[in-house]
């Protein structure tokens, strides 16, 4: 039976928890998940392709988009725009693909008000000393900003109550396949297939 509609994932957790690796190594294996691009007004790299690396736009254009409401979640970071376009992921999602997006806490607590049936993944690291480590390790911190980022992951993981799914990053291979049984048990929900079933005996019906 084919899904009417795709379903939109969101996974989301503190800085430093692995949300970049895991969906790489996501997306390395056999998938039919769509990628949910992003848009910026930041300005177009060397090799970056407008649809496939962002979609890039005007500030002006942005902020249009921001006032009609057509972004699921937008910030700025050093004076650029990024966001997540509704039209494409709404796009995607009608024609049959789930659609995957990998984000920041503050930016999944947005999608959440303006998109609230996706289907919300929060990362989490083994421990915060797990967490500490994995900040630190990436060397490109102060010691300041290290205390910072791990009073702001602190913040972040008292919001977890507002996701569906909760996966402890403890090895990258592990907490990919538990993300594959999610999306896999979120098809075999019994209200998906109901729907799909009414569709189906309406379409016989006519």
């Amino acid at each position: 039976m084919k899904d009417e509609k795709g379903i939109l994932f969101i996974l989301s957790g503190p800085s430093g928890v692995g949300k970049g690796t895991v969906r790489k190594e996501l997306f390395e294996q056999a998938t039919d998940l769509k990628y949910s691009i992003s848009m910026t007004t930041r300005n177009k790299r060397p090799g970056e392709t407008d649809g496939v690396d962002y979609f890039y736009k005007s500030r002006e254009e942005f902020e249009n988009l921001i006032e009609k409401k057509q972004l699921l979640e937008y910030a700025q970071y050093v004076n650029n725009y990024y966001g997540t376009p509704r039209a494409y992921v709404e796009e995607t999602l009608a024609a049959g693909h789930d659609v995957f997006l990998e984000i920041e806490v503050q930016g999944a607590l947005q999608v959440k008000d303006n998109f609230p049936e996706g289907v919300f993944i929060f990362l989490f690291p083994p421990s915060l000393e797990e967490l500490k480590n994995r900040i630190v390790n990436r060397g490109t911190e102060s010691s300041e900003l290290v205390i910072n980022r791990l009073k702001e992951a602190r913040k972040e993981i008292e919001m977890m109550g507002a996701y569906d799914y909760v996966v402890v990053n403890d090895q990258v291979e592990h907490a990919v396949a538990k993300v594959q049984s999610i999306i896999q048990s979120e098809h075999l929900k019994r209200e998906r297939i109901e729907k799909q079933y009414k569709k189906l005996l309406e379409d016989e019906m006519k």
